[in-house]
């Protein structure tokens, strides 16, 4: 692997600054808690009025967020704001809500926790705004199939299911670790993880470097494919947190082997169309994603266009 140093990525991610990139499953919401008490649709008004027309979203700098903003425009949404914040103050707001059952709209993108531990719904979306379902891919840098056959051989092999990483998701959101959810879910899915690993030879301790951007998500994969390397082939693996254009032109460039976070063929349509040629596609380890808006099932709005 080049031993350039992020502060190339750093100089090179400015060039792709523009871009927006986010994250994202088809999957129907499941069964969850039942909120605690009917307070929010209790209040009169339009649901602009109940949510003082606010949408609450995630980093400024998601695809999702500019996902959003495009549908605030084609809807006609003038009225509306997109609240800015992160990923973990969206869940926050929205677990506050939820639990006093208030009316509350945020961006949401499955697979994601809150769809196992709350009733929720997307809102539906007749323009297309935020696009058909996605697919997350693992990619990894060029000449890492010679160099650690071993650790190319099992990311090729890597693929879950949505129930899978919602299940590492809503461990780490109920208080252990992502360390620990991820030892604990490759302990309790031996048949799956030894699928992955059948006839690949354990390394001899090299080291692996891979990226990742800091979405519930993301955070449960990569937790997983590193527990799995370093348990099952005896590598040495670090993780390195970063925003999406970073981890791309790391992985382009060699400074990462590689990364299970690519969220395709939308949300990150604009680093791959730049990079790809730099970098190795292994395809799909996780199909279904899904961007959008999304409420609590208490809500009685269905669709974008009743939030005129």
């Amino acid at each position: 692997m080049k031993k350039s140093t992020w502060k190339g990525v750093t100089i090179a991610a400015l060039s792709l600054s523009l871009l927006m990139v986010g994250c994202g499953n088809g999957q129907q919401p499941q069964e969850g808690n039942q909120p605690a008490e009917n307070s929010g649709e209790a209040a009169q008004g339009s649901v602009g009025d109940l949510v003082d027309y606010k949408i609450i979203g995630i980093d400024p700098g998601a695809g999702l967020m500019k996902a959003t903003a495009n549908a605030i425009t084609e809807y006609g949404l003038n009225d509306w704001e997109l609240v800015e914040g992160s990923s973990a103050a969206m869940t926050a707001a929205l677990t506050k809500a939820y639990e006093k059952q208030e009316p509350i709209i945020v961006t949401g993108w499955t697979p994601h926790w809150m769809f196992s531990k709350f009733d929720m719904k997307y809102l539906e979306d007749p323009k297309g705004v935020f696009g058909e379902d996605e697919q997350i891919h693992t990619i990894v840098r060029k000449g890492l199939k010679d160099d650690q056959p071993s650790a190319y051989a099992f990311l090729d092999k890597f693929e879950w299911e949505t129930a899978d990483m919602e299940k590492v998701m809503l461990d780490i959101i109920d208080g252990k670790s992502p360390e620990a959810a991820a030892a604990d879910w490759v302990n309790s899915n031996e048949e799956k993880v030894n699928q992955w690993v059948e006839g690949i030879e354990p390394a001899d301790g090299q080291k692996l470097t891979l990226a990742y951007v800091a979405w519930d998500s993301e955070i449960a994969s990569t937790n997983v494919v590193k527990t799995v390397l370093e348990q099952k082939l005896n590598y040495q693996v670090e993780l390195s947190q970063v925003e999406a254009g970073p981890m791309w032109i790391g992985v382009s460039n060699g400074d990462v082997d590689g990364m299970v976070a690519a969220w395709l063929p939308t949300t990150h349509e604009d680093y791959y169309s730049k990079l790809s040629e730099n970098v190795e596609d292994l395809g799909p380890n996780l199909n279904g994603t899904k961007l959008g808006l999304a409420v609590p099932t208490y809500m009685d709005v269905n669709s974008i266009e009743d939030l005129k």
